[in-house]
């Protein structure tokens, strides 16, 4: 997977969420650009993430769908301001609209993380990736929870994507995919992704893992992150090339001691 110059080969990599949002699901994960933004960013790569994922709508279940003016709006200046004062930090945009994705790449975004994996807008966000030969990471999501075969839909969703990437002109090797925890799936759905995530490696692209203290752990959000670290460890083990996370030293931690561990 190569991501601007850098290119991710094997292990587990940490990508770091920062959500420029009132309503995210995580309060702790809330960030006002005018305030905590730049300490944010720096904490989560001083404490080893590689990419900065930041996400200016929530997509918690029951969420309220902003426009693309508000995403704009709230990304602001952030792109530009984290480039110059970390000229070396990979910045991904959470976004399914093309506007804010022209938005972001133009302002120096290097990967765009699309929760409809280019199929939320006629293929006209992957013509904007592809016009800045920019990578992606193309997730799995639904309109309503039904499945056939929850795996092989999942698979076949994402063979699509993958399609609508490589016909407009995206580099097979700046696409990673994403299983859509969280997304369109009950509890026993998400598990079952889970646990068979490895499954989606047939597909022949780098994975992303998205668990972050998610709802299927029961509790509150505050009480997730244990059973995100086990899920972090499972990622490893399965060779999974990233782990999008709220709570990054942990996280890396988990990563650090399985590659001792292992190596």
């Amino acid at each position: 997977m190569i991501i601007n110059n850098k290119e991710f080969k094997s292990g587990t990599h940490v990508m770091a969420i920062i959500n420029l949002t009132p309503d995210s699901f995580f309060a702790n994960s809330r960030t006002r650009v005018d305030t905590d933004l730049m300490s944010r960013v720096k904490y989560a790569l001083d404490n080893g993430a590689e990419i900065i994922d930041i996400g200016a709508q929530s997509t918690r279940p029951g969420h309220t769908p902003v426009s693309a003016d508000e995403e704009i709006s709230r990304l602001s200046t952030s792109i530009k301001d984290i480039k110059k004062a970390f000229p070396n930090a990979l910045i991904s945009i959470d976004t399914y609209y093309s506007k804010v994705a022209e938005f972001a790449l133009e302002q120096g975004a290097d990967l765009i993380n699309d929760i409809w994996g280019l199929q939320y807008d006629n293929g006209e966000m992957a013509k904007v990736i592809a016009k800045y030969n920019a990578a992606c990471c193309l997730m799995h999501n639904a309109n309503e929870d039904k499945y056939e075969s929850l795996i092989g839909d999942i698979k076949k969703f994402l063979q699509k994507s993958v399609d609508i990437a490589l016909n407009a002109g995206i580099d097979q090797n700046k696409i990673c995919l994403d299983g859509g925890i969280g997304f369109a799936k009950n509890k026993e759905e998400n598990w079952e992704l889970l646990n068979n995530y490895d499954k989606l490696n047939s597909l022949g692209y780098p994975l992303l893992l998205g668990t972050s203290r998610k709802r299927m752990f029961g509790g509150e959000p505050e009480d997730r992150l244990k059973p995100t670290l086990d899920s972090t460890l499972l990622a490893c083990k399965m060779g999974i090339m990233f782990v999008r996370v709220h709570d990054v030293k942990e996280n890396k931690e988990v990563i650090d001691k399985f590659n001792a561990n292992n190596n």
